[in-house]
């Protein structure tokens, strides 16, 4: 019958991949071609491994997988940007702004 037997714990296989070239050299692109641009660190969920905002100073941003948060603030630190953890700052207002923007004009963007 087994009706309290223990089940095997299996190990949850993660859907999502790790960053890869190609996303640090979109980051770096975004950094070169913008103004202003700040860094914030998103912490890994359940469904996605830690990300990297970049936000330009007329809030234009970009998101893409990083090698966890010290991969993060290294790569910040290389490009000599400033970088914040999300958590504890949140997204800043220029942000919010753009995107309210975008979805007022699309055509504009």
């Amino acid at each position: 019958m087994g009706l309290f037997r223990r089940r095997k714990r299996t190990s949850v296989a993660s859907r999502d991949r790790g960053a890869d070239r190609a996303d640090l050299d979109h980051l770096e692109n975004f950094v070169r071609t913008r103004r202003g641009v700040e860094a914030y660190i998103e912490p890994r969920t359940t469904v996605t491994e830690t990300t990297v905002m970049l936000i330009a100073d007329d809030g234009e941003w970009t998101r893409r997988r990083i090698d966890g948060p010290e991969g993060a603030r290294r790569f910040a630190h290389r490009l000599a940007i400033p970088i914040y953890d999300v958590r504890l700052m949140g997204y800043p207002q220029r942000m919010r702004d753009y995107n309210e923007r975008r979805k007022r004009r699309p055509e504009l963007f």
